[in-house]
């Protein structure tokens, strides 16, 4: 099933629900968007653990989080979890699977890094960015299950327009340009979430996959790309025209809480800058292929060893 029709959301946050005995897991979640986000949801009432390589900062941000808001210390919590290790990835799922999960938010990144590859020699921007996060899922899906209303959100970019995914080529051994391996990342992020919510669907589950986008928002991961001229570039457009973190984030929270939110949608932010207007937008027909979308989860999971949904 595919939805054809843009729909835009007034305010959309005004409709979503209390989430006072709710869970959630956001990967990335001490800084840009992925701070705004667990901000949000932990106002709301939900708790949420956040998934960071650098727990003793993400400690002093979840220490700060709790003070500002005067939030009680178990309403926030923080493991460790590095996206392109798979032994991180699967100690966070042993700790994260012991309770329900109502929602899951893919938001942990890297963007435009030199070329660098992870232990089976897969550029690590695919595999931070793509492959850690289905292995997360897959091993979390159980806990989904027992989950309400549970959601699955990945963090993609509008970038995935103008990507190759190219599979044959994942070490990026024959070219490396570190915008397009990020593109390449965000166009698989899009496929996994089409075809996850198809699979779930298939099978008979309530749990719901969804994509959304920040539009071009002010981010610390402009500050990471190698070149200066980039960082320059990036940095003056965001300030010109991109949105802070909040409510760039719109698009996410739509998409995590809405009740009438399409999971057939490209969930991102709309009008001006400050306006907390979210809009959903078909998706091009590059993420929506089938026989590309298999070829990439049957790759994810030799990849990954992960398999569900199959």
């Amino acid at each position: 099933m595919t939805n054809s029709t843009r729909i835009r959301l007034t305010d959309p946050l005004a409709a979503a629900p209390d989430l006072t005995g709710r869970h959630a897991i956001v990967t990335g979640g001490t800084s840009g968007l992925g701070l705004a986000t667990t901000r949000l949801l932990a106002l709301r009432g939900s708790t949420v653990l956040i998934g960071a390589r650098d727990v003793e900062r993400a400690e002093a941000v979840r220490v700060r989080l709790l003070e500002e808001n005067r939030l009680p210390a178990e309403r926030i919590t923080v493991a460790a979890l590095d996206l392109i290790d798979p032994d991180s990835i699967h100690q966070f799922a042993l700790g994260a699977a012991d309770r329900p999960v109502d929602l899951l938010v893919l938001n942990a990144g890297i963007s435009s890094v030199p070329l660098r590859h992870d232990h089976a020699g897969t550029e690590s921007q695919f595999a931070t960015n793509h492959l850690g996060h289905f292995a997360l899922t897959g091993l979390l899906l159980p806990a989904l299950t027992q989950g309400t209303d549970a959601r699955v959100v990945t963090v993609s970019s509008a970038l995935y327009k103008g990507a190759t995914l190219d599979l044959e080529d994942l070490a990026s051994t024959h070219r490396y340009s570190p915008g397009r391996a990020y593109s390449r990342s965000k166009l698989a992020n899009t496929i996994f979430a089409i075809e996850l919510n198809r699979r779930l669907t298939a099978s008979g589950s309530p749990i719901r996959s969804f994509a959304a986008h920040p539009g071009m928002a002010r981010t610390p991961l402009h500050a990471t790309y190698p070149s200066a001229a980039t960082r320059i570039l990036t940095g003056a457009i965001a300030r010109a025209i991109g949105r802070e973190p909040d409510p760039a984030n719109i698009g996410v929270l739509t998409a995590a809480l809405h009740p009438k939110a399409d999971p057939h949608l490209f969930w991102g932010p709309a009008g001006s800058k400050t306006a907390p207007d979210a809009l959903g937008e078909p998706f091009k027909p590059i993420a929506t292929d089938l026989s590309t979308a298999t070829a990439l989860w049957n790759t994810s999971e030799r990849l990954t060893g992960i398999r569900f949904l199959s």
